[in-house]
């Protein structure tokens, strides 16, 4: 069923709510906040997801509006930023009650969890693609920057990685879960968790951070590029889900440093700064697991559990190269 919807009425219907922190919400030219208190930064990351190329085309739209948000609310728990406000650009073949009802009903359930509000965007008639403004803040200084690495610094990864690539591959065909596994998988890949509280709980501790999105050692490779280091990373210390502990070797060493959409958060901090990292961990109630070491010489190196090198044949996602969807 399709409704019959103008470009207001969609906004009406399914993107106002009243204002909380915002001086004026949707339905102005502009939106109006509050600036940041004395001392603060704002913070502010855009994401563009395209059907066809970051989600596939029967995507359930209330996942799909659950991860529209927590990709970019990834971004701000990468810079330890407290989440403020969003905006929304939607573009959309038609405008279908049955498509956007869930929709909005999955983006603004995460908006509640984040005590954040959608204070503008746009909507418009064209192939669906979606895209994402998060605003945050952050004291003056405190920023986690990619940075900031430092020879000597640990290498922390939260969470797991590696799943939503798992659940990827049974989707495109490439291999195939036990459907006693797939929930799981498919629960990361659909409805990843942004680790806002563990960003913010990182602050004045670690020294650099990024999120995971496009491939564990693609985004590594930013944080080594911007801090000027090299690391050693033991890839058989990647923390895994049970169903990826599972799959033969290759599978899982390719899906977790290759694989991306995890939205997990990698980072470093001095060793000195162990029981700290691992005391913010555990009042953001998220695990997290010492995978390597940033290194004065340049470059990326791997290794196995007992030490020896493993070859480096793992590509991150590339937005312009003709990869899978992920």
């Amino acid at each position: 069923m399709t409704a019959s919807l103008g470009e207001f009425d969609l906004i009406a219907r399914y993107f106002t709510r009243p204002v909380r922190r915002a001086a004026l919400g949707v339905g102005d030219d502009c939106a109006l906040l509050p600036a940041p208190a004395a001392g603060e930064q704002l913070a502010v990351s855009s994401d563009m997801l395209v059907e066809g190329r970051h989600f596939l085309p029967d995507v359930d739209p209330e996942a799909l509006g659950h991860k529209a948000l927590a990709v970019n609310l990834s971004d701000l728990a990468a810079m330890g930023a407290q989440p403020l406000a969003f905006t929304l650009a939607l573009a959309l073949p038609q405008a279908d009650a049955l498509w956007l009802e869930p929709f909005a009903r999955g983006l603004f359930a995460l908006a509640d969890a984040h005590a954040i509000e959608l204070v503008g965007g746009d909507t418009t008639r064209g192939p669906r693609n979606l895209c994402l403004t998060v605003l945050g803040t952050v004291p003056q200084g405190q920023a986690l920057r990619r940075s900031g690495a430092r020879p000597g610094d640990d290498l922390w990864v939260s969470g797991t990685v590696g799943d939503a690539r798992l659940a990827l591959g049974h989707r495109l065909g490439e291999w195939s879960l036990h459907a006693t596994a797939q929930p799981a998988a498919f629960a990361r890949m659909d409805r990843p968790t942004p680790r806002v509280a563990l960003g913010l709980a990182l602050r004045g501790v670690a020294h650099a951070a990024i999120d995971v999105s496009d491939g564990l050692l693609a985004d590594l490779g930013h944080v080594l590029e911007q801090s000027q280091v090299g690391v050693t990373v033991a890839v058989d210390a990647c923390p895994a889900s049970p169903a990826l502990l599972q799959q033969p070797a290759a599978r899982r060493r390719l899906c977790q440093l290759a694989g991306g959409d995890d939205y997990e958060l990698l980072f470093t901090a001095p060793p000195t700064a162990r029981n700290a990292v691992l005391a913010a961990a555990a009042r953001a109630d998220t695990a997290v697991t010492r995978i390597g070491q940033i290194d004065a010489q340049p470059g990326l190196r791997l290794i196995d559990a007992q030490g020896q090198a493993v070859d480096n044949v793992y590509a991150g996602f590339d937005h312009f190269r003709p990869d899978p969807t992920v």
